[in-house]
C-alpha cells in the first residue's frame, strides 16, 4: 500500500490517477477543506472518473503527526508530492511550515512505522544558483547556500536535506527534481498561471531559458523510481530545456493568442515586477511576476536527463506536443 500526499495538487492528481490506472493500492492524504476538484477534473479528461470515486482519502495534514500516524497505518511506501510553490517573501514562514517542517513529519512517521521506501518529489531549485559555470547541470551540482537563493528554493533544498536524514535512519528514498512542471488543473496557481498570463495577452519576452517537463512525465518517473530497485539517489526530470520565448510562442500560438513582441531589458525587467506589484496591491491579487521570478527569466539554464533516461530508460514527452495539449484542456474547461 503506497500513502501519497499532495494528491489533490497537479503532480499528486496525476500520481493518483497512474496508481490508480496501474490497479496500484493507495491512500491520499487532504486537508479538511481540501478541495477535490482539480483531481476530479483530471480524472475525468482521461475518461477515468469511475476510478476517482474508489480513491481511499484520509482527513489529514503534512503538519498534524496523529493524523499522518493514523493515515499511513497498513503502508510500506511514500510518494511525498505536498508542498508550496510561492516566489512571494510574505509567504516565506508559511511555505517553509509546509515544505520543511511537513517533510520532517512525513520522514518522521515514515521512520518511527518502518516505512520501506520513500518517493520525494523536489525540484530543479534544489541544485541552486551556484553553477552557472557549468554548461548543463547534473545531479552533481550541490547547493550552496548564498543571497542568490529565493525562498522557495531554500525550502525544497531543507526538506531535501530531511529526506536524505530518513535514509541515514533505514529508510530508502529516491528524489525527483523536475524542472518547470506544465499541466492542467487550476491556473490560477502554480506554473500553469503562464498559460492564464499569455491567453491575457502577455506582451513581453525574456531572452532567458530553463527547463520543462510534462507533470505526465513527473509522475510517471516518481512511481517508477518507488517501483524500482533504486535507493538513496537523485535524478532531474526535465523534459526538454527551451528557451522561454519560444515557450511563450507555443502556448500563445495554441491559444489563438498574439505572440510577445517586447523584448525585456534588464532596464524593463525592473519596471516589470515593480508594476506587477503595485498592481498586485491595487487589485489585492498575488502578482505572478516577483522580484525573483523575474531575475530568473533573465538566466539561461540546461539541465542533463542521462541519469534517469539510463537508470529506468525513460522517454520524455515533447514540450510543444504538452504545451497543446494543455492549451485545448484551458480553452475547454477553464475559460469562462
Amino acid at each position: 500500500m503506497i500513502f501519497v500526499t499532495g494528491g489533490t495538487g497537479l503532480v499528486g492528481s496525476h500520481i493518483l490517477l497512474k496508481l490508480s490506472q496501474g490497479n496500484i493500492p493507495f491512500k491520499a492524504l487532504k486537508r479538511n477543506n481540501s478541495s477535490l476538484d482539480v483531481c476530479k477534473d483530471i480524472f475525468i479528461y482521461y475518461e477515468s472518473e469511475h476510478l476517482f470515486k474508489s480513491i481511499i482519502w484520509e482527513t489529514g495534514d503534512v503538519n498534524d503527526i496523529p493524523s499522518l500516524e493514523n493515515a499511513m497505518k497498513d503502508c510500506d511506501k511514500i510518494i511525498h508530492a505536498a508542498a508550496m510553490v510561492s516566489f512571494h517573501k510574505e509567504d516565506a514562514e508559511l511555505m517553509n511550515k509546509i515544505n520543511v517542517e511537513g517533510t520532517k513529519n512525513i520522514m518522521n512517521v515514515a521512520i518511527s512505522i518502518g516505512i520501506k521506501k520513500v518517493s520525494y518529489i523536489s525540484s530543479i531549485s534544489a541544485l541552486g544558483r551556484n553553477n552557472i559555470e557549468k554548461e548543463i547541470i547534473d545531479e552533481e551540482c550541490f547547493f550552496k547556500i548564498s543571497k542568490k537563493e529565493n525562498n522557495y528554493s531554500l525550502s525544497k533544498y531543507f526538506s531535501e536535506q530531511e529526506v536524505w536524514r530518513a535514509s541515514q535512519e533505514g529508510v530508502d528514498v529516491v528524489i525527483s527534481n523536475p524542472s518547470i512542471i506544465l499541466g492542467p488543473g487550476d491556473w490560477n496557481k502554480g506554473s500553469s498561471q503562464i498559460f492564464q498570463k499569455i491567453y491575457n495577452g502577455l506582451k513581453f519576452y525574456t531572452t532567458g531559458s530553463t527547463g520543462y517537463v510534462d507533470v505526465v512525465d513527473v509522475a510517471n518517473c516518481a512511481i517508477l523510481l518507488l517501483q524500482s530497485d533504486i535507493k538513496n539517489e537523485r535524478f532531474i526530470i526535465n523534459g526538454e530545456n527551451l528557451k522561454y520565448r519560444d515557450v511563450f510562442n507555443w502556448i500563445a500560438d495554441g491559444f489563438g493568442k498574439k505572440r510577445a513582441s517586447i523584448k525585456v531589458t534588464p532596464f524593463l525587467k525592473e519596471i516589470a515586477w515593480r508594476t506587477e506589484y503595485i498592481l498586485s496591491i491595487i487589485i489585492g491579487k498575488k502578482a505572478l511576476i516577483t522580484k525573483e521570478s523575474a531575475e530568473s527569466a533573465m538566466k539561461n539554464s540546461r539541465y542533463s536527463t542521462k541519469k534517469i533516461e539510463k537508470a529506468i530508460h525513460y522517454q520524455f514527452t515533447p514540450i510543444k506536443d504538452s504545451i497543446l495539449k494543455y492549451c485545448n484542456w484551458f480553452l475547454k474547461r477553464s475559460i469562462q
